[in-house]
């Protein structure tokens, strides 16, 4: 499967990546050499400054090089790329700018760089204008029944194919229902994706081709937060599509967070306690705003607005509880055997299952998921949520 591109998006959106990184190496090389020449708790002398200073003048001679020369290439390949005409993308670098897109996704959109993902409805990988006309035309049937499939970080729409296997394709053949995926940027904050995906399921809804008669999601990972975000902003803006949504299946969805996030932020704080780590807790605030939420799964603009996300704290998000009039279901994945208690704690290897399953150590922010609503994959990693047989037969159990 395969999509045409322009050819200065990469060659450009590349360059400047490297061109920020170079920067920013130089930047923290000239902190470990200030922290080294000028000792913690004790006094600097005239000679330790002017060696300082001389230094300065060198990193600041790096830099300034490096974004004049990264500038020109910038243009050169804005001018030329016309000469390239148009090169064909392949599933696999799709697959690298939707996790370069997860890992610093909120950079790229504020660099303006051509690598950002514009978030979109997608089927068979490619674009759908939301208008009646195109959605009619990107489809060879279409019905009532809409099944929307919301990705997970760093993945895209082309992935929901593992090991031949699409649980959209597979539940509309056998369902007879109408699947959209959604492409989005996962690096941005969750409410941010929130937002926009309440705006572009408003559109879809209001341009079906045909009278919609039901909406059912299914969402993997991060992608059961920005459903839940979106139904959280649509609701509040009396969205029309929160009257179809009917049923909602959560595969692997860090309801209350995920460990990693919080072990990463606790060793951000611990290089910043040491001297000569300092510079490099540089490195751990690369990670987006979109991971950072992972931490313990927000979904609103005032779970981190006014907040410096990287820095050590509890769980400040709002509890927003399931919807009462929709039905729920989640699936967790647990890496060890049914009988193996002690590997519960790792969940699918990065996402616990008390938390996929919404389960919190305090009672007012537990999920009502009803016991049949549940259900766990043992012997599965996060990835086998997308391609079990099992798994399937029990989403398609649930949306009969």
């Amino acid at each position: 499967m395969s999509k045409k591109i322009k050819s200065d998006s990469d060659l450009q959106g590349v360059t400047r990546i490297v061109t920020d990184v170079t920067i920013g190496i130089t930047e923290i090389v000239e902190a470990m050499h200030k922290r080294i020449v000028h000792p913690s708790f004790l006094p600097s002398t005239p000679i330790q400054h002017l060696i300082t200073n001389i230094a300065g003048i060198t990193f600041k001679n790096i830099k300034w090089s490096t974004q004049f020369i990264g500038s020109g290439i910038d243009k050169v390949l804005g001018n030329i790329a016309p000469l390239f005409g148009e090169i064909r993308t392949t599933d696999e670098r799709e697959a690298v700018r939707s996790a370069l897109n997860g890992v610093v996704g909120d950079y790229l959109v504020e660099k303006n760089n051509p690598l950002r993902i514009t978030m979109q409805f997608r089927h068979q990988a490619k674009s759908i204008l939301l208008d009646s006309n195109s959605i009619e035309q990107s489809y060879s049937t279409i019905n009532s029944k809409i099944l929307l499939l919301v990705h997970g970080s760093c993945m895209n729409d082309i992935q929901w194919t593992q090991k031949n296997h699409n649980h959209g394709v597979a539940l509309a053949k056998d369902l007879n229902k109408t699947p959209i995926y959604l492409h989005y940027n996962s690096g941005l904050h969750i409410s941010t994706n929130g937002q926009n995906l309440d705006k572009l399921i408003e559109d879809v809804v209001l341009n079906w081709p045909v009278p919609v008669e039901e909406l059912v999601i299914v969402a993997h990972s991060m992608g059961g937060l920005v459903s839940r975000s979106a139904l959280y902003y649509g609701r509040q803006n009396k969205s029309t599509w929160t009257t179809y949504l009917k049923k909602i299946i959560f595969l692997g969805t860090p309801h209350h967070g995920a460990a990693l996030e919080r072990v990463g932020n606790y060793l951000d704080a611990v290089l910043e306690l040491i001297p000569y780590t300092t510079p490099f807790a540089r490195l751990g605030k690369i990670r987006s705003a979109g991971i950072t939420d992972l931490r313990y799964g927000n979904l609103l603009d005032e779970d981190w607005k006014g907040n410096d996300r990287f820095e050590v704290a509890g769980d400040q998000r709002q509890h927003i509880p399931l919807p009462e009039d929709i039905e729920c279901y989640s699936i967790a994945a647990d890496i060890g055997k049914e009988t193996d208690s002690a590997i519960r704690l790792l969940g699918d290897k990065l996402v616990s299952v008390k938390s996929a399953l919404g389960q919190h150590k305090m009672a007012d922010k537990n999920f009502c998921f009803g016991k049949e609503n549940t259900w766990i994959s043992y012997e599965s990693t996060h990835m086998d949520l997308l391609s079990d047989p099992k798994i399937y037969d029990k989403i398609k159990e649930w949306l009969v």
